[in-house]
């Protein structure tokens, strides 16, 4: 049973966590202490609960805290070695951890256990960090908040700095908590509701201190020629910059993109400022290990072509790399972690937004909340007076510190499929489905297209959040829908890597009672489709410079010449060729371009669904429920195939052991002679 004091913590941390004006994405961490029996000795011991590291307080459980032995952790000051030698002490950390179970203990837990205060809250509030990044924080701390709130100059997050904390609430009785130089704030109280009281008035009075004091308009004016496009132009714009983009944010590894037009973003990139705060970068520690230390800036105007954009943006890309891997020489020592790559992880474009990037799509999702939270706090420190971060040397210790290094290595092993983005088309059902399913499961991002918007979401919706999939209408058929179901993918996730032609229906008709209509629609679905999809996916592809996988999901029929079905059997023996083709054509980009000839699958079929099952049925002789039989029975394996087993051929096909692999059809028929490839 959860103790009374850790259980006010827990919602007290929800209650935190959950808006963004008191913390950002797993920013900040808060505490409680309170007595347990000790089973050992029956005893009363006193106890320390606080978030252990890597959780967010929006979602916190009794399973991200760490729990220690507030006895044992405030003997450490008496082995405390330096703050040269601080980093040692993480480590006895675990010497005094209580019971087995929950989170590791964060970097921060000393600031909570040294404090003589039964509740901390420690967090990244953009109003608070705005006053600790003001050039002078410290007479704007005593002006705002009087005794209240003592400041505290920058130090690196640590035992120290715990121990500085725990100093200044012993010299300042009178203070609820205190402002952290270029960090954040701390604040603490008697009870759960005192110290979350405490920190709501720290975080609100700042904010409307701002409001009231600050200048109108803090970035300057507005540059001529940097304004906001119109909402349509601008996403338009974003999608065809999009590939390339993630072209330069993936030259060292491969990354997931987010896109945000947000008005705060687009107001801050069309100010005279622009230039001169993003070059200082971001300050507190969770924005710029997300974001690095600054962003790349496009630094053309609105009216540049979209040619010129992508080559300014060539040599912006050169010259960033050059800059952060001499800010690495600058500051690294013997010791210090390899470098870890040296693009940007945020990309500004005035007029259009913010790309940020990440391994994943909520890491990529974060980085540029992260950074919109520097841009609300370089807005708040230029209102009051002028930004003025922590120092790049400071900002090296804090991104190659062992310890954030040690964290990383202990981070799992990445799926298959993580950080490559699908598109599926007729994913909302059958053999799309399994697929869509399957590729999520391995990591991937994935977009289920289908003609039904409906149907797309809702199947999406099943795989996870939008941070995992979306679902698109996309009617294969129509250039300009195919188009604008990649665009949407280029917005969602930054880019594309893998496309599954999947999309198709069937009219089982022999040559006499085939229409021209019934032609040109399975043509038009399946062929064109198929071309449609593959030509508006491969400019992306290509201008990703990633290679990339194209999928067709062709058909036995591709090969085997079965009894009525003329134009269902044509149209997949051109996307049969297709594949030959575009293999050939993209293969000098790194584009694998490969074929899956199913048969059979009746199982949770749209096409049998639709009339197709029961049309095969009358012509085979068999009752339609018993197709499924018939089809394994013919085969030489005499076992039936579903989706399930086509989705795994994609998985091979795209994965990671089939790499020399291009311009193959694989079969997925459980054996049809007939339809052997020659």
């Amino acid at each position: 049973m959860t103790n009374p004091a850790a259980a006010d913590l827990i919602s007290r941390s929800n209650r935190l966590g959950e808006d963004p004006k008191n913390t950002n994405y797993a920013g900040g961490n808060t505490s409680a202490k309170g007595t347990e029996t000790d089973p050992v000795t029956g005893e009363p011991v006193e106890l320390l609960w606080v978030k252990g590291s890597g959780g967010d307080l929006g979602t916190l459980t009794e399973q991200g805290l760490a729990v220690l032995r507030l006895d044992r952790f405030r003997a450490l000051t008496n082995v405390y070695p330096g703050v040269e030698r601080e980093d040692e002490m993480v480590a006895a950390f675990d010497f005094c951890l209580h019971g087995k179970g929950g989170a590791a203990p964060s970097i921060d837990t000393a600031m909570h256990g040294l404090v003589d205060a039964a509740h901390v809250d420690h967090l990244h509030p953009d109003s608070g960090i705005a006053i600790a990044t003001a050039a002078d924080g410290e007479e704007l701390t005593a002006k705002i908040f009087g005794d209240k709130v003592v400041w505290v100059p920058w130090r690196r997050p640590g035992f120290q700095l715990g121990l500085d904390i725990a100093n200044i609430k012993d010299e300042n009785p009178q203070a609820i908590g205190c402002i952290l130089g270029g960090h954040g704030i701390t604040a603490w109280g008697d009870t759960s509701e005192e110290s979350e009281r405490n920190s709501l008035w720290i975080i609100d009075t700042a904010a409307a201190y701002i409001d009231a004091h600050g200048k109108a308009d803090p970035f300057g004016g507005v540059m001529s020629g940097f304004e906001a496009l119109p909402a349509d132009e601008r996403r338009a714009r974003a999608a065809a910059l999009a590939p390339s983009i993630r072209a330069v944010a993936s030259h060292d590894a491969p990354m997931i993109g987010h896109f945000t037009d947000d008005e705060r973003v687009l107001d801050f990139l069309a100010s005279e400022k622009l230039a001169e705060l993003a070059a200082l970068g971001t300050s507190c520690p969770d924005h710029f290990l997300r974001t690095k230390v600054k962003p790349l800036v496009l630094d053309l105007p609105t009216t540049a072509s979209v040619e010129e954009q992508l080559a300014r943006l060539e040599e912006l890309h050169t010259a960033y790399r050059a800059d952060y891997k001499a800010y690495y020489d600058k500051f690294a020592t013997a010791e210090s972690p390899a470098i870890r790559g040296a693009d940007p992880l945020i990309v500004l474009v005035p007029g259009v937004g913010m790309f940020s990037y990440g391994k994943n799509k909520q890491t990529a999702r974060v980085a540029g909340e992260f950074y919109l939270n520097a841009i609300n706090v370089m807005r708040g420190a230029e209102a009051l007076s002028s930004y003025s971060p922590i120092s790049d040397e400071e900002k090296f210790r804090i991104e190659y510190w062992a310890l954030e290094e040690a964290k990383l290595q202990r981070m799992p092993k990445p799926k298959t499929h993580q950080g490559r983005i699908a598109f599926v088309t007729g994913a909302a059902s059958g053999i799309g489905k399994a697929i869509a399913t399957r590729l999520a499961a391995e990591g991937a991002c994935v977009v289920v297209a289908d003609l039904d918007l409906e149907k797309a979401q809702a199947a999406a919706a099943e795989l996870g959040n939008t941070d995992v999939a979306i679902g698109v209408a996309a009617n294969v058929a129509d250039a300009a829908g195919v188009q604008a179901a990649i665009d949407a993918t280029l917005l969602a996730f930054g880019g594309i890597d893998l496309v599954v032609n999947n999309a198709g229906l069937s009219l089982s008709k022999p040559l006499l009672e085939t229409t021209e209509k019934d032609w040109d629609l399975q043509h038009d679905v399946m062929a064109k489709g198929s071309f449609l999809v593959s030509k508006a996916a491969a400019k992306a592809l290509i201008e990703q410079k990633l290679g990339g996988d194209v999928i067709y999901i062709s058909s036995k029929n591709s090969v085997f010449a079965g009894p009525n079905n003329i134009a269902y059997s044509a149209t997949k023996a051109d996307q049969a060729h297709q594949v030959r083709l575009l293999a050939v054509e993209l293969g000098e980009h790194g584009i694998r371009v490969n074929g899956i000839n199913p048969d059979g699958v009746v199982r949770g079929s749209g096409i049998f669904a639709a009339g197709w099952g029961a049309n095969r049925a009358a012509t085979y002789g068999v009752k339609e429920e018993d197709l499924g039989q018939y089809y394994a029975n013919r085969t030489i394996l005499k076992r039936e195939v579903v989706p399930e087993n086509v989705a795994d051929a994609v998985y091979v096909l795209t994965g990671p052991e089939l790499t020399r692999t291009t311009g193959l059809h694989i079969p997925v028929d459980s054996g049809v002679a007939a339809a052997f490839l020659r």
